[in-house]
């Protein structure tokens, strides 16, 4: 049975800040990821997602909430019986179909079905919980206007000589692998392509930011934690001649054996350790660890088919604000991300015809 080592910290609504200027952020956000949308959809004669356009393995299974919690983190959908059906999508972070020799930052995003509660403004009727995370305990920039300036660059270089990221990804890989075999790591050099050739299911994922966790705040993490899931850490694949090298490894993985995720959270404490608004700052897993909460249990399965494509990569939307009041995104990266994943869902149904529809008690899924 999980336990509960600390006090955790009641969230207070002046623990965000938001500046004057954060609508004009945002819509300086919004114009730039319009524009990737814009030229992958020219380049690929279909809407794609604006970040994490690309997939490499769509599964479903089961979340199961742990008996016995203690108040503090029997919350939300973790309060409530299960099973649940979810949903996982497997990603890295470019918003066009770059070949996996360019090797960027990894992310997972889960749908879980069948949620009852307060919902969240826009997912009124709705009975999903939508988590977005990625393989980093922190954000790549403390704020919104930070990010910008990281998505410029990205928007910038949208549908660039792809040979030529491939070529400069070895590089940036070769330097992060220096930089790691002296006790270091550069968030800059793996979003430029050096995030090492790792396998895809190994990572340990986070929300990365902050959310209400009921009456307290938190951050999330989804870890492997079956013996099958656990060896492939940090475990090297070879992304020479293949394009689509982790989808690949995926869908061998999970055709032969499923897998098993536990669901952790990581209860605020300190508003000065654990701030909301600087979403960059990696809160100490020594003052406040992350705890078990969940277990997520995926039976084995082909991680990609044309079906599986269709229903689930192309026909779902994933945001944090597709959920319930108890899970309220925070912070200014949260706040900017609930306009900006609402203008990539309703472009890509646009431009592919097909307005996106979040399911509610049954996977979307026939094969």
């Amino acid at each position: 049975m999980p336990t509960l080592s600390i006090q955790p910290l009641a969230f207070r609504p002046e623990f965000e800040q938001i500046p004057e200027d954060e609508g004009k952020t945002t819509e300086e956000l919004i114009a730039a990821l319009r524009r990737i949308l814009e030229t992958t959809a020219s380049d690929e004669g279909r809407g794609l997602r604006a970040v994490h356009a690309k997939s490499h393995g769509v599964v479903t299974g089961e979340l199961e909430p742990l008996p016995g919690l203690p108040e503090a983190l029997a919350q939300g959908i973790f309060a409530q019986p299960g099973p649940h059906p979810v949903i996982l999508r497997f990603s890295t972070n470019p918003g066009d179909l770059l070949p996996d020799t360019v090797s960027t930052p990894r992310g997972l995003a889960i749908k879980i079905l069948g949620v009852a509660g307060e919902r969240l403004p826009g997912s009124e009727g709705d009975t999903t919980q939508d988590f977005v995370l990625v393989n980093a305990p922190a954000f790549a920039a403390p704020t919104p206007k930070k990010f910008l300036g990281n998505l410029k660059l990205l928007a910038g270089t949208t549908d660039k000589a792809p040979r030529a990221k491939a070529v400069l990804s070895a590089v940036l890989r070769g330097v992060e692998s220096a930089v790691e075999a002296v006790g270091g790591e550069s968030a800059t050099l793996k979003n430029l392509g050096g995030h090492p050739p790792t396998h895809i299911l190994g990572e340990t994922f986070y929300s990365a930011v902050p959310m209400r966790h009921g009456p307290y705040y938190a951050k999330l993490s989804i870890a492997p934690v079956d013996p099958a899931l656990v060896a492939l850490t940090d475990q090297k694949i070879d992304l020479a001649g293949r394009p689509d090298a982790l989808r690949e490894e995926v869908d061998a993985h999970m055709a032969r054996h499923g897998g098993v995720w536990e669901v952790r959270v990581q209860l605020a404490t300190d508003i000065e350790r654990m701030p909301i608004e600087d979403a960059s700052v990696v809160w100490p897993e020594d003052v406040s660890p992350y705890v078990a909460v969940a277990r997520i249990t995926v039976p084995s399965q082909p991680s990609w088919t044309p079906a599986r494509a269709k229903a689930l990569d192309e026909g779902l939307a994933f945001s944090p604000w597709h959920g319930v009041a108890e899970h309220r995104p925070l912070g200014g990266i949260m706040r900017t991300r609930k306009p900006a994943y609402a203008m990539s869902s309703a472009f890509r149904g646009q431009r592919n015809g097909c307005p996106m529809h979040e399911p509610r008690d049954q996977v979307p899924l026939s094969e």
